[in-house]
């Protein structure tokens, strides 16, 4: 799980996980998302090291995960808690997410959105369709529900951030049989949210919003919520300018600091230390043929290589 599955092997021009070139490009999964970002992190940390001689002007550390893909349990955390419990300390981060979207140098992310699921299953009465009287339908009551939800505000964004996003994803009930009123009715939603909101207060906002349309309906209902990550921010200083340096020497341009897109590890290591994310562009990540340019490779080591030379003269 350190990298998406390929999906329909036939699909592919190359065997997904041969690493090979052509025209200038390597393909392969993982090639973006992200062992190419890992292979010019281990190449800028091996040139610095030749360029002062073997003797470091500070500590470098590579923290190489097996399951940022999956379920993120056995990776980040357990490595940072592994730091906690020796005492040792992270004094900045930074994560090699393919964070661009057109060109090596458009964007560092300073932060990402919170992630927050909710299920709500709102309870009626099973019946036959041909006798609604017998029976309590929960669908347009859920209907209600969702209404509401989808159709409020939840902010108008904020200084770094965009306003946060509710969508429904999935709608269930539990029978096939057109000619049966279910017993209840299931919808699951994700609140990508910005800064403005912890995960408290968010789910405070839908618990609101859910009691209010309910109350119109007269709908018994439950909900339960399951998070990803937190928002976090990551305010311009020291590692955001010097990376951002070091961009616009490398590639001549001045990268936007940005918070969209999805979660990555990072959303555990900004509780340890300020983190911010750059790698590769992104426009064929988990895709069919994904696949890198070598110059892009080239240029993001040295964009590496450099942000550590500066960083180590100015800390």
């Amino acid at each position: 799980t350190d990298v998406v599955p390929p999906g329909d092997t036939a699909a592919w021009s190359v065997p997904p996980f041969s690493g090979e070139v052509r025209g200038g490009l390597l393909y392969g999964r993982g090639a973006v998302d992200m062992k190419g970002g890992i292979a010019c992190f281990v190449a800028a940390a091996l040139r610095q090291l030749a360029a002062n001689g073997g003797k470091p002007a500070g500590s470098i550390s590579l923290l190489i995960t097996g399951d940022e893909e999956g379920p993120s349990i056995n990776g980040t955390v357990k490595v940072l808690d592994w730091l906690k419990a020796r005492g040792e300390t992270l004094d900045a981060c930074i994560v090699g997410e393919p964070s661009n979207p057109s060109a090596l140098g458009d964007e560092i992310k300073i932060g990402r959105r919170g992630s927050l699921t909710a299920e709500i299953v709102v309870h009626g009465r099973q019946g036959h369709a041909a006798y609604p009287q017998k029976a309590d339908n929960p669908i347009p009551k859920l209907a209600r529900i969702l209404d509401r939800l989808s159709s409020a505000e939840i902010d108008r964004g904020t200084a770094h951030f965009e306003p946060s996003n509710l969508q429904v994803t999935v709608l269930s009930v539990p029978n096939r049989a057109p000619n049966v009123i279910p017993a209840e009715a299931r919808a699951t939603l994700n609140i990508r949210y910005n800064d403005a909101w912890r995960r408290p207060t968010i789910e405070a906002w839908v618990r609101e919003q859910c009691a209010a349309a309910a109350a119109t309906v007269g709908a018994s209902y439950d909900i339960e919520f399951a998070g990803t990550g937190d928002v976090f921010l990551t305010e311009p200083g020291v590692l955001v300018g010097t990376l951002a340096a070091a961009v616009a020497a490398e590639t001549g341009r001045t990268p936007a600091l940005t918070t969209g897109g999805g979660t990555s590890d990072a959303r555990f290591i900004k509780d340890v230390c300020p983190v911010v994310e750059f790698g590769l562009v992104n426009t064929t990540i988990h895709a069919v043929d994904e696949h890198v340019p070598l110059s892009d490779l080239s240029r993001l080591t040295a964009i590496y290589q450099r942000f550590l030379a500066s960083y180590f003269q100015t800390n």
